[in-house]
């Protein structure tokens, strides 16, 4: 099995976690992950408390899960991060993460969206005898593709965030992000270059100029993020509470 970016894995029984609930990334230094990093994650229903999944997560899944309140685990067959309800819309929304007696396995008490598993049921620890009902379907993205690939930028933009997160962990040579996230006035001057750049582009109207430029301010603006230890996830969630907001006067707008 290919051993996941970030594993790691500690001698002897684990230091003690007060209360035994991680709140911090931080506190996954208190978690015993096997030889493979990986440790087994338990989602249960925090409302009901019923058991509906079972899963791997890595130490960089479960830093996500804090970061962005909902659920990332580890794929042991495409061996990649992957955020549950990425594709179907049925995320797992975490309410508190803790671990076992042994801290080698993970409990997350979570807000489900809709059906946990691919089979359409509400668990995956299903009584044939009860009478499950029908899964939620996902609402349908807007696709402006024009007939190619569609676009899912926020899973495109996690994947990203993912693999900075990666690089800023192992920090390995020759890797253009490891060099930008330990020179914080070389990722500065890359910003603000690219920005220039984007206003030239967006001025002469060329959208092929224009699509290189915004992925390379996007680029460069996660980065800067990164560096300075401010997440994604909070700029989205900041995003989110604006749109929340009906200004007096704006009720009316898109």
């Amino acid at each position: 099995m290919t051993v996941p970016p970030d594993a790691r894995t500690r001698n002897g029984p684990p230091a003690t976690l007060p209360g035994r609930r991680i709140q911090h990334t931080r506190d996954l230094s208190y978690v015993s992950f096997d030889s493979d990093g990986l440790v087994p994650a338990i989602a249960q229903d925090a409302r009901t408390g019923e058991m509906l999944m079972l899963a791997y997560a890595s130490r960089t899944s479960l830093a996500l899960t804090l970061d962005t309140g909902q659920m990332y685990f580890w794929s042991r067959s495409r061996k990649e991060i992957w955020r549950k309800g990425a594709t179907s819309g049925n995320v797992l929304s975490l309410v508190s993460l803790h671990v076992d007696c042994d801290a080698d396995a993970v409990l997350a008490k979570v807000r489900p969206a809709g059906p946990v598993c691919h089979t359409g049921t509400r668990t995956c620890f299903v009584d044939p005898g009860k009478h499950e009902p029908e899964p939620t379907a996902a609402a349908p993205e807007e696709d402006d593709s024009e007939g190619g690939p569609t676009f899912r930028g926020g899973e495109v933009l996690d994947n990203l965030w993912i693999t900075l997160r990666s690089r800023a962990a192992e920090m390995p040579p020759g890797s253009n992000t490891a060099r930008l996230l330990a020179d914080r006035n070389l990722r500065l001057k890359k910003l603000g270059e690219e920005l220039v750049e984007l206003t030239v582009a967006l001025t002469r109207r060329d959208p092929a100029a224009i699509t290189g430029e915004a992925a390379d301010l996007l680029y460069h603006l996660m980065v800067a993020l990164l560096g300075a230890g401010v997440s994604l996830h909070s700029v989205g969630a900041e995003l989110a509470r604006r749109a929340g907001e009906d200004p007096p006067g704006r009720r009316n707008d898109p």
